[in-house]
Formats: C-alpha cells, sequence, structure tokens
C-alpha cells in the first residue's frame, strides 16, 4: 500500500492495518522528511489520544493529515507505531 498526496508517496507498505477503514502504516514506513509534528489532539474512546503530524511536498502544507497514538489502549494494541492518514491523502494499492 502506498500514502500519496502532492504527486509524492509519503509512506509505503505491505503490511498495514485497517481499522475503521483506515490504513495505518507502520511507523517505519513513512518518509519522515515529508513529516513534522502538529500540537493538535484527539481522544478516540477505544484507541486513545491520538497525536497529529502536518505533511509538507514541495513546499505545499497539509495540517494535521496524519495521526497516531504514542500510547495505545489494550484494544487497539495493534496499532501501536502505526500512522494513519486523512484530509486528501490518497491511499493505493
Amino acid at each position: 500500500m502506498k500514502a500519496i498526496w502532492n504527486n509524492k508517496v509519503i509512506a509505503e507498505s505491505n503490511d498495514t492495518i485497517v481499522i475503521e477503514r483506515n490504513h495505518y502504516f507502520p511507523y517505519e514506513s513513512i518518509k519522515k522528511e515529508f513529516f513534522k509534528a502538529s500540537d493538535l489532539h484527539t481522544v478516540c474512546p477505544w484507541k486513545g489520544t491520538a497525536s497529529y503530524y502536518t505533511i509538507e511536498v514541495d513546499g505545499k502544507e497539509n495540517k494535521d493529515a496524519a495521526w497516531f497514538y504514542p500510547e495505545v489502549s489494550e484494544l487497539a494494541k495493534g496499532i501501536k507505531n502505526h500512522v494513519a492518514f486523512w484530509r486528501g491523502v490518497t491511499i493505493e494499492d
């Protein structure tokens, strides 16, 4: 699977985990040069508190377009050290 934004592959893995129709990519599969930490945090009742990344590609910014759970609940332990996407990031096979 590939995560693509602004015509660039920003993550690629054969081992994504799908939860609630979102592909979670292993942390080591993201291209870290495109990611910068965000101050946004949200809470999922069963997964825990999410942290976000802003994606920057070729001078364009996609604010808070990737999220991950630094501390996951027991129910969501499968996505520990994984990153998911939204806000225009496309996922392709």
